[in-house]
């Protein structure tokens, strides 16, 4: 293994194990809000699912119509 890949091989493997010791939170003593707000995540996500969905079926359709014509002249 060259040294530059053990650096990186190194350097990857150090970032992983920091991430998940620095999401790792302390038990706490319940001073946090007990019931808190209720917010939909959904709302926003669908709408970006539908618009990509949305513009796959327009991209798909010019193709088709793009494939049609060159067919059609030929």
């Amino acid at each position: 293994m060259t040294r530059k890949k053990m650096k990186l091989t190194l350097l990857a493997f150090t970032l992983s194990v920091m991430a998940t010791a620095v999401q790792a939170q302390p038990g706490g003593g319940g001073t946090g809000n007990p019931d808190p707000p209720r917010i939909p995540f959904d709302g926003g996500l669908s709408l970006v699912v539908a618009a990509g969905i949305a513009y796959a079926a327009k991209k798909g359709i010019a193709k088709r119509k793009r494939v049609n014509t060159n067919e059609s002249s030929e």
